[in-house]
């Protein structure tokens, strides 16, 4: 097998590969950190800290308070996120929350993308933003977003509760009584089963109305990062 000849490259697409590696996985940073004194000095270029996600950091490993604030220092999309969503959804801070969201939204930070049409549409009634998800990736995100349970410690706002159950009751079951696609399985009429009650040919309302029940009963704020309000 021929190995690349990085090294042979111009530096400024050396630093590019770097930030590549960087933004897809912390543990190939650090092998490529530790492969030449070049790569090390251009892996620890504070730039490079834009480009983590700091929620692909590897399990088990208690991720250093000084990086996380460098990395918000540098703009980090996935460090606003995080930051936006303990505001809004756990400390009550809406407005600061939101600005964040969209903040990591606008950088193209895809859980962000998701989590902020979401919140625009709980909590502001606006469904424009749900246009910004391409409807063949919203399962892949939303599950991502859903699947981080690192909520130890922190709670949802009873406003959050409240929009809950108004959803479930109001919108919850138009969703059972539409005849749009074929019913796969139907327990029950709630939140629980509705990931499995109908086929991926439902119409968009449905689709919606699926994907923030959802939101509703897997999503929980995330406190893995500590009190983001030092950073």
């Amino acid at each position: 097998m021929e190995y690349f000849p990085l090294l042979e490259l111009p530096e400024d697409l050396q630093a590019m590969v770097v930030e590549r590696v960087a933004r897809n996985s912390f543990q190939d940073l650090y092998r490529l950190r530790a492969s030449s004194r070049s790569m090390k000095a251009l892996a620890e270029m504070r730039r490079v800290y834009h480009y983590f996600d700091v929620l692909s950091f590897p399990w088990g490993l208690i991720m250093p308070s000084q990086l996380l604030k460098t990395c918000y220092a540098e703009n980090n999309p996935s460090t606003i996120f995080v930051k936006g969503v303990q505001f809004f959804y756990s400390y009550d801070e809406q407005d600061y929350g939101l600005s964040l969201l969209k903040r990591a939204a606008d950088a193209g930070y895809e859980r962000a993308v998701y989590t902020h049409a979401m919140t625009q549409a709980i909590f502001y009634g606006d469904a424009q933003y749900f246009r910004r998800i391409p409807r063949a990736t919203v399962d892949r995100v939303g599950k991502l977003v859903r699947d981080a349970k690192w909520g130890w410690g922190l709670w949802h706002t009873d406003e959050f509760h409240q929009i809950k159950a108004m959803f479930t009751s109001t919108y919850v079951p138009s969703f059972y009584l539409c005849q749009c696609a074929n019913v796969v399985d139907r327990q029950c009429l709630c939140l629980w089963h509705i990931d499995v009650t109908k086929d991926d040919n439902m119409c968009e309302r449905c689709f919606w109305i699926k994907e923030i029940s959802l939101f509703f009963r897997d999503f929980e704020p995330i406190s893995l990062f500590r009190d983001t309000s030092k950073w």
